[in-house]
């Protein structure tokens, strides 16, 4: 079994669309949990409110979560409220050199 996979999704958010991104992204996030059992959290950069993060962290079936996750980001239609592409970055944890 292979390790647990984070996700670190980042993008900017078009300054007009805040609230609606916002609403937006919280649906989305309801939608993925109920399907995956995954739930997210939602982050704007500190010194750049426009740039957003979603963060999904111990993902064990990636290919259920990212099929869920493309799905909802769809039908939340999140592209036209963002100035830039979702950037989907995803870590495992890093093993111990001595082990």
């Amino acid at each position: 079994m292979s390790a647990p996979t984070n996700y670190y999704i980042y993008y900017r958010a078009a300054t007009a669309n805040g609230e609606r991104l916002q609403t937006a992204v919280r649906q989305m996030q309801d939608a993925v949990r109920a399907a995956t059992g995954v739930a997210g959290r939602l982050l704007r950069r500190r010194d750049d409110p426009q740039t957003w993060m979603e963060v999904y962290e111990g993902v064990s079936d990636t290919a259920r979560f990212e099929s869920a996750l493309s799905e909802a980001a769809a039908t939340h239609k999140l592209d036209t409220l963002l100035e830039s592409p979702r950037v989907i970055e995803r870590f495992v944890p890093a093993t111990d050199p001595a082990a």
